[in-house]
């Protein structure tokens, strides 16, 4: 739980219940996590506290930041005349808060998240080496709506969690996952018994609504579970997963277009796909603390009920209007609102839809080197993925050892306060490891140099990609934690349009200046767009949130 510190003392001219032995004081104090002043403020109504508190006399009352949870002063303004009982977690180490759950538990949750986040974008790059017999079978002849085939199932990733991510703050993060996967599963069936071009395109869109889900709600589990000191690692495995099923997917898809038809490229995920809904509905648990409290402060309203004895007024720390017309309103609006106002979500959601929409470009032009350049089979080009794929795992697993820490020690000189910024630090290396594989992929495929050197070059981009990958988001979750769906999906929008536009264009750029050429474009790109941002942030990122009205 965030440390209570002290705000201003509040006079209040009502009569206070308090749960426990304590006897009210005349004079009662507002406690606020961040330390932030609350208001002065009259309160004509009888408060009763929920839960095992151990007060001065000075009696506490909760209360958080604006960017955590509402003041409790609004919430004793609305509820003016009443017997109020506002329900919180039982003290910091309430079993119930997600946070205080068993390791065990944790990693349970984690691993299924990883999980959901794999298989999803399995299904969005698995097309990509059966693209040929895919045009046979409907006898497409134009090069963009062959890579539309594939790159259509990324832009329903840009669309799914604007109104999913508001979705699981009403009715809960595991709910809307669990529901939405069974809306992917149902249409990527469909995609293996598409009859014409418009239903593949279609059944793709849709399929990727469903699975576009895990994106925004799954950075979510982790904040709700994990504390910052220990979240570093858990974010580096989550976030591999939806870097690393596009790279798996094309390596399992070329042998199965090779040996079998293009139509159990669907079939085989939905097979694996339906094993990993049956464990996650045994699994995965509600963590999101809104939802959690609300359903406490039910239950304490239906033993009351039960009891029929006086009748109070019973809410959450959170309680405010939470009817799905005013959370849907607010939130379908807040991923817009944070990237006009939000010059972190502005530069590092524009650097991370590079690094997303260049995955994707090297995923579908993968085939053509070693196809064209290198003459291979269908079957052995795909096994040049696994380049990509060990960058990924590789730095992956490096900065997972050390980012956090990487955090206690930057911590600790800092006089044991974390800050976000503090994530920053491998963002260096991967914003330069990514140039250079770009460079070498490009000029070794055009100078037709052995396999070998455009494979090394591939892992370095894939080690590049996911190490900034994993620290942009490890500190966007960590400067918008309670809005972390709505931060999360603006930055998914944003690079799920360049993961669908990227492909696009890249047959029209390589044809036009090769290889060798085009990745150098590619290559600058990244260097103008990613060297400057670790340092930006790193000497003005403090600066920049306590500006913020959303970040902390």
């Amino acid at each position: 739980m965030p440390d209570r510190r002290q705000g201003i003392l509040h006079s209040v001219s009502s009569t206070l219940t308090l749960r426990g032995d304590h006897a009210p004081n005349s004079v009662h104090q507002i406690v606020t996590d961040s330390g932030r002043h609350g208001i002065l403020q009259s309160v004509s109504s009888t408060l009763t506290l929920q839960g095992g508190r151990t007060l001065n006399s000075a009696h506490q009352i909760p209360e958080q930041n604006q960017s955590q949870k509402p003041h409790n002063s609004e919430l004793l303004a609305a509820t003016d005349g009443k017997d109020i009982l506002i329900i919180d977690w039982d003290g910091p180490d309430d079993p119930q808060n997600p946070r205080n759950w068993s390791y065990r538990r944790k990693w349970a949750t984690a691993l299924i998240i990883s999980a959901f986040s794999f298989i999803s974008p399995v299904s969005s790059s698995m097309v990509a080496p059966a693209i040929d017999q895919v045009a046979s079978a409907f006898r497409i002849n134009n090069d963009v709506v062959l890579a539309l085939t594939t790159s259509i199932f990324v832009l329903a990733f840009a669309m799914g969690p604007l109104f999913l991510g508001p979705l699981s703050e009403i009715y809960g993060r595991s709910r809307v996952l669990q529901l939405s996967n069974l809306w992917y599963l149902a249409w990527n069936i469909g995609c293996g018994f598409a009859q014409s071009e418009s239903q593949l395109l279609a059944f793709r869109f849709l399929a990727g609504i469903g699975g576009s889900a895990v994106l925004s709600i799954g950075g979510g589990f982790v904040g709700d579970c994990w504390v910052p000191e220990e979240r570093g690692q858990v974010v580096a495995i989550v976030a591999l997963a939806p870097l690393l099923g596009p790279v798996v997917g094309p390596i399992t898809g070329a042998w199965i277009a090779q040996f079998s038809t293009w139509r159990w490229v669907f079939w085989s995920t939905s097979i694996v796909d339906v094993v990993i809904h049956v464990v996650g509905f045994f699994i995965l648990q509600e963590t999101y603390e809104p939802i959690l409290l609300e359903r406490k402060a039910e239950r304490i309203r239906k033993s009351m009920d039960a009891e029929n004895g006086p009748q109070r007024t019973v809410c959450t720390v959170f309680s405010q209007d939470r009817s799905w017309q005013t959370i849907m309103a607010k939130s379908l609006s807040r991923p817009f609102a944070l990237f006009a106002h939000e010059p972190i979500i502005q530069l590092l959601g524009i650097y991370m839809a590079y690094l997303y929409g260049l995955l994707y470009l090297f995923l579908t032009t993968i085939p053509s080197i070693f196809l064209g350049v290198y003459q291979q089979s269908t079957g052995i080009a795909g096994l040049h993925y696994i380049a990509l794929g060990i960058g990924l795992v590789g730095a992956c697993q490096l900065n997972a050892t050390t980012t956090d820490k990487i955090y206690v020690h930057l911590k600790s000189k800092n006089g044991g306060v974390g800050k976000p910024e503090f994530r920053l630090p491998a963002m260096v290396p991967g914003s330069l490891l990514l140039p250079i594989g770009c460079l070498i992929v490009g000029w070794t495929s055009e100078a037709h140099v052995h396999w070998i050197a455009p494979d090394i070059g591939m892992a370095l981009v894939g080690a590049g990609i996911i190490v900034s990958f994993q620290c942009i988001q490890t500190y966007i979750l960590e400067c918008f934690s309670l809005y972390a769906a709505s931060a999360i999906a603006a930055v998914a929008f944003l690079r799920s349009l360049a993961g669908f536009g990227f492909p696009l264009f890249a047959p029209a750029m390589y044809n036009t200046l090769g290889f060798g050429k085009g990745d150098t474009i590619l290559a600058v790109a990244a260097i103008v767009l990613g060297c400057p941002a670790p340092w930006i942030f790193w000497y003005y990122g403090e600066r920049i949130r306590n500006s913020s009205r959303h970040a902390r």
